[in-house]
């Protein structure tokens, strides 16, 4: 099995000044609707762990120009961020629209996402996808090559850019290179459904150092490459592969959140304003607790099943409704992609269907939001929730399992979470169940319910521990200490 990276790794082993190249940009430039441009910050885990390192290094990102006025700022695609005091540069990489179709709503998330997830039946590999690809990886290695001092580390993020790393690696042989797969990587048996699987590891291997959240993925990773390439070198307890010229290190690297950003901010929540504001006033009672679900509108999250569990559970234990409500935040994704708007119906339709059944004059089962929520506000609706369900199907990690128990600042609550999650790996405290399992969940939740006072402590404890363990400050050192044994 390949070995977990120590927690503990020195900031050392971070570069002065580095090159960070990913699909999403940290910093958009959008037009409102009166013309005016204005700067959007990106949420997520990647910009969270990567932004404050950047601007204390300094240093390029390079990523994809999606705001409608991002190229009109930047100067032949270069920037610097964050507007408000820049340290860094942003370099933006234009797209076609055919090359977002097929690039982005097209192999990325029709053919690498459905991969990895395990969801082979998704997958649709038209040839143009492939094309548009290759094509874009390839605009990325011109945009690095353009912006990467000599002696300049290369850090590509995620499933976008499988190929780039190789592109790269042509035109500077000896520059340093580093990989991490965010989502999940998948066994042989399923990789193999890709029609170009062989050229993917073949990009992949270029880099120096490939991390994945877990130990189990990085070891699929290199079943996948043992099965591709026989003539290949691989030592599964130290996670290398010798192959040609390339030497590469695959590590196992959980990404965690800033605990104590996602603290301060559940500390000065208003909680009571924001049951308000995401319940509605008239539904706002204090005494009917919450449970929580926040994803995106992703088939990967399990959605559908969580909320048939809940009415099995109304249904067995009628004296449940009533006492608490679940909340749905969900978040549209890749509407270009006919599934994503099929899957939202879907889950809106399901909702209806189970507050008809349920609900009564001065109760509603479920509360569904679209609303973008800053993420003081998040943090507050965690603070208030009694009880998280994170139950995807398959998930690299899940940080909103990380960022619940970090905003239970009052000492109680209790996380429910899918066993196929990456955070089920490395967190201690949970409720555990197959995703699957309507019956499961609808028990789980229950359970979460009821727990008693001394449980839920003990439960929510380890739960902090395991956070504090991953905290995001030292996941960028410990890739980079990584690179440093080979």
């Amino acid at each position: 099995m390949v070995p977990e990276l120590s927690v503990n790794a020195q900031d050392g082993a971070v570069p002065d000044s580095l090159v960070v190249v990913s699909n999403r940009e940290p910093y958009s430039h959008e037009r409102d609707d009166d013309g005016k441009i204005r700067v959007q910050s990106a949420a997520g885990g990647l910009t969270s762990a990567l932004d404050p390192v950047m601007q204390s290094r300094g240093g390029t990102w390079v990523a994809w120009g999606s705001g409608d006025a991002d190229m009109a700022v930047a100067e032949e695609g270069m920037i610097e961020v964050p507007p408000s005091a820049p340290t860094y540069d942003l370099k933006r990489v234009p797209l076609s629209d055919a090359a977002v179709q097929g690039y982005y709503y097209g192999y990325a998330n029709q053919v690498l996402w459905p991969l990895c997830h395990e969801d082979t039946g998704r997958m649709w590999a038209e040839p143009a996808y492939w094309d548009q690809y290759r094509a874009v990886n390839e605009q990325f290695a011109e945009a690095v090559d353009t912006v990467a001092d000599a002696g300049q580390p290369v850090w590509f993020q995620d499933y976008h850019l499988a190929l780039a790393p190789r592109a790269v690696r042509e035109r500077r042989p000896d520059a340093t290179l580093l990989q991490f797969w965010h989502i999940p990587w998948p066994a042989p048996s399923v990789f193999r459904h890709c029609p170009h699987s062989d050229v993917l590891l073949d990009g992949l291997l270029a880099c120096d150092v490939i991390g994945f959240h877990t130990a189990a993925y990085a070891e699929q990773f290199l079943h996948c490459v043992d099965r591709a390439f026989p003539a290949a070198t691989i030592d599964t307890d130290s996670g290398t592969v010798v192959r040609g010229g390339d030497r590469t290190r695959v590590v196992a690297n959980p990404l965690g959140i800033d605990v104590e950003a996602v603290r301060d901010r559940a500390r000065t929540a208003d909680v009571a304003s924001i049951r308000d504001t995401v319940l509605g006033g008239s539904r706002s009672d204090p005494s009917i607790r919450l449970a929580l679900g926040v994803e995106r509108l992703d088939y990967s999250k399990g959605i559908p099943e969580r909320i048939e569990a809940l009415a099995h559970l109304w249904e067995r234990r009628p004296d449940l409704r009533g006492a608490f409500t679940y909340v749905q935040k969900a978040s549209r994704t890749r509407e270009g992609i006919a599934a994503y708007r099929r899957y939202r119906a879907d889950v809106v339709d399901a909702i209806e269907r189970v507050n008809d059944r349920f609900g009564t004059g001065d109760w509603q089962p479920i509360v569904y939001t679209e609303a973008n929520l800053d993420n003081e506000t998040l943090a507050g609706l965690y603070r208030a929730a009694d009880v998280a369900v994170v139950t995807p199907h398959r998930d690299g990690m899940n940080l909103v399992a990380h960022e619940y128990p970090a905003a239970c600042v009052d000492g109680d609550g209790s996380l429910v979470l899918s066993e196929l999650a990456g955070a089920a790996t490395h967190l201690d405290g949970t409720l555990t169940v197959n995703p699957h399992d309507i019956n499961a969940i609808a028990d789980a939740i229950e359970r979460a319910l009821e727990l008693g006072e001394a449980e839920t402590s003990d439960r929510l404890t380890r739960l902090k521990h395991s956070v504090e363990a991953l905290d995001s400050s030292q996941w960028v050192a410990r890739q980079f200490s990584a690179g440093q044994s080979l």
